[in-house]
């Protein structure tokens, strides 16, 4: 069984993305030491339709699609990385998407700018507003998105950045992330087949 993690953890370490968080924010008004995760839709550069397709399915689920048809652009052995979250299967990224619509009023994507479409990997800028069911007030997130696709095409490494540095996945923090990962589906209960 170790020898199994082992290999699943080498596969991710592959698929894992490092973007330039600083190059792919070039020409914004900002210090060396931060990034400008604000959109701007009319500076997106063009994708071909199966890729806008994969864009349009993530953004769905950041608005609380909650959907097996948006959740098939991951491949069954997809990771999901983000400051609370690391999931290693697609079962484990669906309890993260069927958590949203459990936690949040409205999630919905304000605007998105695609800035790097190579080969294998296509990275967008994100803007999301979060209204909490308990608090009501809304609150908008810029953020980093960057999918590194398979040979046929499907998402395999999700990294959503919120800031400039890239994550640390050793410590107290990755002990978290994969506790979060790794338990949140016995709360949010998305389907099986997943």
């Amino acid at each position: 069984m170790a020898n199994n993690n082992h290999a699943s953890g080498e596969q991710n370490q592959k698929y894992e993305p490092k973007p330039d968080a600083h190059a792919l924010t070039a020409g914004s008004n900002v210090s060396e030491d931060a990034v400008d995760y604000e959109p701007h839709p009319e500076k997106s550069i063009q994708v071909e339709p199966l890729r806008q397709k994969i864009i349009n399915s993530i953004c769905n689920l950041y608005s609380g699609s909650a959907s097996g048809e948006d959740m098939k652009v991951y491949a069954k052995e997809a990771v999901y990385d983000d400051p609370w979250s690391y999931c290693d299967t697609r079962y484990k990224i669906a309890g993260q998407w069927w958590g949203i619509p459990m936690i949040f009023a409205s999630s919905k994507t304000l605007k998105t700018e695609t800035v790097s479409n190579k080969p294998n990997e296509i990275t967008f800028k994100l803007q999301q507003e979060y209204t909490p069911r308990a608090l009501h007030w809304s609150k908008s997130i810029n953020s980093l998105v960057t999918l590194t696709l398979d040979d046929e095409g499907k998402v395999r490494y999700h990294k959503d950045m919120w800031n400039a540095k890239d994550y640390s996945h050793e410590g107290i923090g990755m002990v978290m992330k994969h506790l979060n990962g790794d338990h949140l589906t016995k709360f949010t209960r998305p389907p099986d087949w997943l």
